[in-house]
């Protein structure tokens, strides 16, 4: 029993003829259980010595690895009202085929001659360009004509002034020469009147005598007078120097203001011509707008705006075109802690969407139904869903990706890391350690071109 005391009472019990010991002793652990349990210890223990490859499992979306073979929505450069359409949805389209007509919404547009009156605006403000321009040449020959004229006028007065120069030295000499026969004929009064006196001469010669002299002091005030005229006209012709200046100055200066005037009118002309252009140039180009084209080959797959007589906004999409030809990845998105083991060139297994797979995420190639990609850019900056967003495309050499997998479709995505134990991978994660860094080799030559893809 509990073999508390030294004096053991086991030999003097019959303990077989206790049914339900009997049945205790009867019953053993079977041998082949025990193998069972010894065989599935070793492979458990042999398992963990197992290669097992690190991965990242993420989801994504089907696109397209160049930006312009994405499906692309048609936008109206003008805003209008749908007057017609030429295409089905699901019509297959090249590059300038016509969509769909509209026309104008806006009133300011509404005038059916706005080109050709426009363009009549063009002309008149070119003839009003040419006619200021004409009498801006005009003033210019006016301003050379004034400063011809200041010129000469100057001349003339200067010339005038050494004229009245020359005449004021001429009168000069000639008022010497008076003064001096005024001065002989004083003398030869006051012999004569002495004559006179003592009856030598008669009165007649003394009479005579008087008359010279006083003729000769009228010529000497007479040149005096005409001495002092002169040197005013002078004087005056001095001053006139200034008046011409003056008056030229001024007559130069007005018509050096109509011609900037003109030169002002004509470079507003010019500008309202350049204005008037540039709204023709829209105009035309608007009108060239009417007509919404096809700008990549596709198929038409859905139609925004429908209907005749619906009003669309500039800029606003009307329809769907999904290009011809295209090459299709993978967009998908990983954690920010997973950010720093992608790297471009870095192998991908791809699941699509409505494609049949059995995936072992530590046995790549034991998965069945997943696809071959590579890394081929991974963006620096987290998307809006808090995620990084990684590009995959279809790697070169391996099972192409299935023709029937369409851009927008889903994708399951499982980036391979490095290899690992089975052990060692377990350990890892009940001590909640990161998956392994670590660099990949330089792949130098690797192509990631992949085939495009036709609609058919």
């Amino acid at each position: 029993m509990l073999n508390i005391s030294k004096n053991s009472i086991a030999h003097k019990i019959d303990l077989m003829k206790y049914t339900s010991w009997k049945k205790v002793c009867s019953r053993s652990v079977a041998v082949g259980l025990i193998k069972i349990i010894t065989i599935i210890l070793i492979l458990v223990v042999l398992s963990m010595f197992l290669p097992w490859t690190q991965n990242i499992r993420s989801k994504g979306y089907v696109t397209t690895l160049k930006p312009d073979q994405r499906p692309q929505a048609v936008q109206s450069v003008i805003g209008g009202r749908i007057e017609e359409w030429y295409v089905i949805e699901g019509q297959s389209v090249t590059v300038g085929d016509t969509l769909l007509k509209i026309s104008e919404s806006k009133q300011e547009y509404f005038d059916p001659d706005l080109l050709k009156n426009t363009e009549n605006q063009i002309k008149a403000k070119d003839q009003s360009i040419s006619a200021y321009d004409e009498k801006a040449r005009n003033l210019q020959a006016q301003y050379n004509a004034l400063r011809e004229s200041q010129k000469i006028k100057l001349e003339q007065n200067t010339i005038k002034m050494q004229q009245v120069k020359l005449k004021i030295q001429s009168d000069s000499l000639d008022l010497v020469a008076a003064q001096t026969k005024l001065d002989i004929a004083k003398n030869q009064l006051v012999r004569i009147q002495s004559l006179y006196d003592d009856g030598i001469k008669s009165l007649t010669d003394l009479e005579a005598k008087k008359l010279s002299v006083r003729e000769a002091q009228a010529k000497t005030l007479a040149l005096e007078n005409k001495i002092f005229a002169n040197r005013n006209e002078l004087v005056n012709l001095k001053a006139n120097i200034i008046g011409i200046t003056n008056e030229f100055n001024d007559k130069l200066a007005k018509s050096q203001s109509d011609r900037m005037s003109a030169l002002s009118n004509k470079y507003n002309a010019n500008a309202t011509k350049n204005k008037l252009e540039s709204s023709y140039n829209a105009y035309e180009r608007r009108a060239k707008n009417y007509y919404v084209t096809a700008p990549v080959s596709g198929l038409i797959t859905e139609a925004v705006k429908d209907g005749i007589g619906e009003l669309i906004k500039e800029g606003e999409d009307i329809v769907t075109i999904v290009p011809r030809t295209y090459q299709l990845a993978v967009e998908m998105y990983v954690e920010p802690r997973d950010m720093p083991l992608m790297n471009i060139g870095q192998e991908v297994r791809v699941q699509f969407d409505g494609w049949p797979a059995i995936v072992f995420s530590g046995w790549p190639n034991s998965s069945v139904g997943t696809f071959a990609g590579r890394v081929f850019a991974v963006d620096n900056y987290i998307s809006k869903n808090g995620k990084y967003r990684i590009m995959v495309s279809e790697a070169e050499g391996e099972m192409p990706w299935p023709k029937e997998v369409r851009v927008g479709g889903g994708a399951n995505t499982i980036t391979l890391l490095n290899e690992v134990r089975v052990g060692y991978e377990l350990w890892r994660q009940l001590n909640g350690f990161p998956q392994d860094y670590y660099d990949l080799e330089k792949l130098e030559d690797l192509k990631l071109k992949a085939p495009l893809r036709k609609i058919k």
